[in-house]
């Protein structure tokens, strides 16, 4: 293998792992602030604040999800590098993210694939219930 193609192979790695982190970075963001929302909610009850927890979930979800889509689109440009697919002949040193837009690297399959819908769509599916129990005395 050419020491161009193993560098750039490098470069795009790091790239990847620069976006997976984030993306744990954002999980865990989400976790905190939702559960310092219903903190605060738990001393002081007032249901806007956990519907400002839901808008935050939803935000952070299409946050991670716009991770994912660079993610998927940089391993596509990987892939493709390597050898191991050949949709696009890359050059080297190149980063042609634009050319990976469907399927798989759609931003619309991102936000639901199933990862995504586990994490944030059990979140968003507990604090709706929640609304939904509190605004119908269900809950106490």
């Amino acid at each position: 293998m050419a020491e161009e193609k193993r560098q750039h192979l490098e470069f795009i790695q790091n790239i990847i792992n620069r976006l997976s982190t984030n993306s744990i970075q954002l999980k865990a963001i989400t976790i905190t602030l939702t559960a310092g929302l219903l903190a605060v909610y738990s001393t002081s009850p007032k249901i806007f604040l956990i519907y400002l927890a839901s808008i935050q979930v939803i935000f952070f979800w299409l946050l991670d999800s716009y991770y994912l889509q660079q993610e998927r689109k940089f391993r596509g440009v990987y892939n493709d590098v390597s050898g191991i697919t050949s949709n696009f002949t890359i050059k080297d040193y190149e980063m042609p993210i634009e050319k990976y837009k469907k399927g798989k690297y759609s931003f619309f399959r991102c936000v639901f694939s199933f990862s995504k819908l586990l994490f944030f769509g059990s979140i968003f599916s507990i604090l709706i219930l929640t609304i939904f129990g509190l605004k119908y005395n269900c809950i106490n």
